[in-house]
């Protein structure tokens, strides 16, 4: 992209309003106190960096994570301007680091594209660390300033000459503010360092833990390119990543599109380097193209004979992975809602419309075997959704999906609130027995299942729901499955995995996890999934009796009950949940007061997609890859 401008002086910084709000509501800055807040803080200070690589005045940004947990992030940018801006008698630098809504994004020009919308990021950063050091190299010089909370220490001053250019920012979060701690997770910073640069080509970003030595680097020559090949590292690719790219007037957009051989989407969105997770004008605009495109080429072609046969646009996503990334002045963008989510604005959906329609024609003419290649995948796919239709209209028209008829097996509760009601999915029919006699009827179902159950990672929804225990599932959820789910139908706002603590129930709950995740994600994002955790051990002190969920918790049992006993306690390991008698699955397992549980959440999506696919796919390398690197370090006691 070119250089929009190089001048960068501090006429160009404006300020909006004052520092102070920052540390009384951190919050509503940076979304959270928690860890995760305290990774916010870098990603901000990071952004700056990207925004100069935007422009096209930086190339590496080195990160470094120091033993007392202090982050250093340096660029090779212009460097912040350290004149003093007139209106204010003070220098850039400092009206950057100390003034809220203060930075070249907005009425200055220093940048038309930036990944920050509010330009709060360096200043909020500093109101939240307890020391701030900065310093910037440019025009011969190096500049140092010191902060502590948000406030300067004393004036800019020069430290010396320099033959480069650039920004180094070190900051020590403040734990005033970070109470639950300030460790930034390195695996983390990997993660979101590495998804910027596959936006950003040829920008290099190199990382640094000096805790533990761990060093990362990153680049990518293809961008977004390279990001869709990762993510279908797992996966059987149709062809070869299509890249496609059109500018107009201040607004640009890439997308890259590669179909693989499996029945799921992965898209990714993003505006400038925002990820936007729940899409937009961009994405809108993406596939209505991409669905008008391949109806067009197939009628072009001869492939259809009339307009029944046309694909729909849940037809085009299957197997699908595609990465939409616009590029646009930071000024007019537009967002709905705080979290920067879905992008709102009205102009982009037909500039991205016309950008792929007009790209992706062209591809198809000049690439007609990829693209009958993708006309066979789409079709095919409209042909199960239609056979998955007709089953399911069989199906419902018998009474199996819908209706009042729940499944024989499933032990209702008495409570007809779903925010109240749980629904415990037990395996095996001696634990089904336990858990209904040991459950609290008035809010807690049991559903037991019969063995393993289907392995939905490769199955059409018509053959899902002719599998008995998955209907049964399906039934008793009340919400529906496919294109007729409605959330608001669904009968328990907990629901609870329940098996054995050995490999079989360790196989279930995979199984499970992959049917929810692929077919009911929902649940998962909605935070209603869990997974029960029944004690491993029963250690008994004479008459005394108390239950360990890990063999820490057993030894820890061990040393502090043991000391009064002579005769060493015994030691019961529980394989099995049907090992308990009701009393005992109540009081450890299923008890509000007492039990343990953990909730399934999807941290990083992309990741969790290729986890499955890998996990439960056809392909056998990858998963034999996985299992002989990680073999000695798995663990049934989680």
């Amino acid at each position: 992209m070119a250089k929009n401008s190089d001048k960068y002086t501090a006429e160009q910084i404006v300020v909006l309003e004052g520092l102070e709000p920052v540390r009384k509501r951190p919050a509503m800055y940076i979304g959270t106190t928690s860890l995760a807040g305290v990774q916010h803080c870098l990603n901000e200070i990071i952004d700056n960096c990207i925004d100069e690589a935007l422009g096209g005045y930086a190339h590496h940004v080195y990160i470094t994570i120091h033993k007392d947990n202090s982050a250093t992030v340096r660029d090779d940018g212009r460097g912040i301007p350290v004149d003093k801006v007139a209106k204010y008698n003070v220098s850039a630098l400092e009206l950057v680091m100390t003034k809220l809504h203060a930075g070249g994004k907005f009425e200055g020009q220093a940048y038309k594209i930036s990944g920050g919308l509010h330009g709060v990021g360096a200043s909020v950063v500093n109101a939240l660390s307890t020391y701030v050091k900065v310093e910037v190299h440019r025009d011969g010089k190096a500049w140092m300033q010191e902060y502590k909370r948000g406030k300067a220490l004393a004036p800019v001053k020069t430290i010396g000459k320099a033959n480069d250019t650039g920004t180094i920012v070190t900051f020590m979060p403040d734990t005033e503010i970070f109470k639950e701690g300030i460790e930034l997770s390195f695996d983390a910073v990997k993660k979101q360092v590495r998804d910027r640069a596959y936006l950003i080509a040829k920008l290099a970003f190199h990382l640094v833990d000096e805790r533990n030595g761990e060093e990362a680097n990153f680049y990518f020559e293809g961008g977004i390119r390279s990001l869709v090949a990762a993510l279908n590292r797992n996966k059987v690719p149709l062809h070869d990543p299509i890249y496609l790219t059109q500018t107009s007037g201040d607004m640009s957009i890439e997308v890259a599109i590669q179909y693989n051989d499996s029945f799921s989407e992965t898209i990714e969105s993003y505006v400038n380097v925002i990820p936007t997770p729940e899409g937009g004008t961009h994405l809108t605009g993406f596939r209505m193209a991409l669905t008008r495109v391949i109806n067009d080429y197939a009628k072009k072609i001869g492939a259809v004979k009339s307009d029944k046969d046309t694909v729909i646009g849940d037809d085009t996503r299957e197997g699908l992975t595609a990465i939409v990334y616009l590029k646009m002045p930071s000024m007019i963008l537009q967002f709905e809602g705080q979290t920067k989510g879905k992008l709102g604005n009205a102009e982009v959906q037909p500039f991205v419309q016309s950008a792929v329609n007009d790209g992706l024609d062209t591809y198809f003419e000049e690439n007609p075997s990829d693209a009958r290649r993708i006309l066979e995948k789409v079709y095919l796919a409209s042909k199960a959704r239609l056979a998955a239709k007709a089953a399911k209209d069989a199906i419902i028209r018998k009474g199996a999906l819908e209706g009042a008829s729940l499944p024989g097996k499933l032990a209702d509760c008495q409570e007809k609130d779903p925010s109240v009601s749980e629904l415990f999915i037990v395996e095996g029919d001696s634990a089904g027995g336990s858990a209904k006699q040991g459950r609290d009827r008035k809010f807690q179902a049991i559903l037991p299942l019969r063995g393993k159950i289907l392995n939905t990672e490769r199955a059409r929804l018509d053959k899902m729901i002719e599998f008995e225990e998955i209907k049964a599932l399906v039934i008793a959820l009340g919400m529906g499955i496919g294109e007729t789910i409605n959330t608001e139908k669904l009968r328990y706002h907990r629901v609870v995995i329940m098996t054995d603590a050995d490999v079989d129930g360790e196989h279930i709950m995979t199984l499970l996890l992959t049917f929810f995740y692929r077919h009911l994600p929902v649940i998962i994002e909605q935070g209603h999934l869990y997974i029960a955790q029944p004690p491993l051990y029963k250690i008994t002190f004479g008459k005394n009796s108390h239950y360990a969920y890990s063999d820490d918790e057993r030894d820890a049992i061990i040393k502090k009950e043991g000391a009064g006993f002579k005769a060493p306690p015994s030691i019961q390991r529980y394989k099995g949940l049907g090992e308990m008698n009701p009393e005992q699955l109540w009081e450890t397992t299923m008890n509000p007061e007492k039990r343990v549980m953990r909730q399934v959440v999807i941290a990083d999506a992309a990741a969790a997609d290729q986890v499955f696919a890998m996990l439960m796919g056809d392909e056998v390398p990858p998963r034999k890859r996985f299992i002989q690197t990680h073999a000695k370090s798995a663990t049934l006691d989680v």
